[in-house]
């Protein structure tokens, strides 16, 4: 067996995280692999002019909503912004269906009409992709305030990035959720650049798990780069909102490695910042490397696995790419005029 090149290091989990089956780390590794590899397809067919418009793709987080997915209970809502596609798909939206959408298909979760940053799904309760920054967050706090109201047990999942954590309708969320004690558990993905300026130069208080100290909206940090950390403090929060004491904050440390879209170079970083990221903390070859030194599986199963997906999402772009295109009698269909 050849040797492997030095990759993200496979440590035993940290005080207050569980350790994985075989079964949860096969599953995790599946689900990010998936969204790693759809995101890369999806990158490559913008480049080719498939796709228009914005495309913001989720490389490097795929362990923040894979590991909240694998915390959720069914009816649990999702919303989220326009770094949406790895939302999509954990929810278990097809692939088929959300690359027909890039690429202005019928065939589209909203049949071609909404693009990279509006789609959902009422069937996998998920609620968007939103293109207005912030604009989710008081969205997902109505989705609360409706599960409240009916009194159903779910809670809304409500993810946002660090950027949009400084604007003004964040906090009047805030006020009304714990305020009314809504089950809403806000997801803040603090990828460190929001569009493309630091943290540390656009925000006075860095510690996102704070920013709800002044309605008394308890909150942690996450390592938002380790699956299992991220499962770990989905649980916590969820079971918190979900026992009736309101919202909950957990600030995820991530890193995306691409740009902040397709159009952004990312000269405001070190391409060896982000090669650090990548060779000692990805969140993919973290799973694979205690899957692999563990000796729960092989390197050929694994090489299986990653066909498999690449499988899924070559199906998917083909399918994108030979789908018609909606009829011109469809643009006014489901708009109020």
């Amino acid at each position: 067996m050849a040797a492997r090149k030095p990759s993200a290091r496979a440590e035993a989990a940290p005080a207050g995280v569980p350790t994985f089956t075989k079964e949860q780390e096969l599953l995790a590794y599946r689900e990010m692999l998936l969204i790693r590899r759809f995101e890369e397809k999806a990158g490559q067919m913008y480049g080719m002019g498939l796709i228009g418009g914005f495309c913001h793709l989720y490389i490097g987080q795929e362990a923040v909503v894979v590991g909240m997915q694998m915390a959720m209970k069914q009816g649990d809502q999702v919303i989220t912004g326009y770094r949406d596609h790895g939302h999509m798909l954990a929810t278990g939206m097809e692939s088929r269906g959300v690359m027909a959408e890039l690429t202005g298909r019928k065939g589209g979760y909203s049949k071609g009409k909404g693009g990279s940053m509006h789609m959902f799904s009422i069937e996998k309760q998920f609620f968007g992709g939103h293109g207005i920054v912030g604009a989710q967050v008081s969205l997902g706090t109505g989705l609360g305030f409706a599960n409240h109201y009916r009194e159903n047990g779910s809670v809304s999942v409500t993810y946002f990035g660090d950027g949009a954590a400084n604007q003004g309708q964040v906090y009047e969320s805030f006020n009304m959720a714990e305020l009314w004690k809504l089950p809403v558990v806000y997801v803040i993905e603090n990828n460190k650049y929001a569009m493309g300026t630091a943290v540390s130069r656009a925000s006075a208080q860095t510690d996102f798990s704070k920013r709800g100290q002044s309605f008394n909206i308890p909150g942690e940090q996450v390592d938002g780069m380790d699956v299992r950390a991220v499962k770990a403090a989905g649980e916590r929060a969820l079971e918190f909102a979900r026992s009736g004491k309101g919202p909950y904050i957990l600030e995820m440390q991530t890193y995306r490695y691409r740009g902040h879209s397709m159009s952004d170079p990312a000269k405001y970083r070190s391409k060896e910042e982000v090669q650090k990221m990548r060779t000692e903390h990805d969140p993919i070859e973290q799973v694979r490397n205690r899957l692999l030194e563990a000796g729960l599986v092989t390197e050929d199963e694994l090489k299986k696995v990653d066909a498999e997906i690449r499988d899924i999402v070559n199906d998917a772009a083909d399918f994108a790419t030979h789908d018609p295109e909606p009829d011109p009698s469809e643009l006014y269909t489901d708009i109020v005029r």
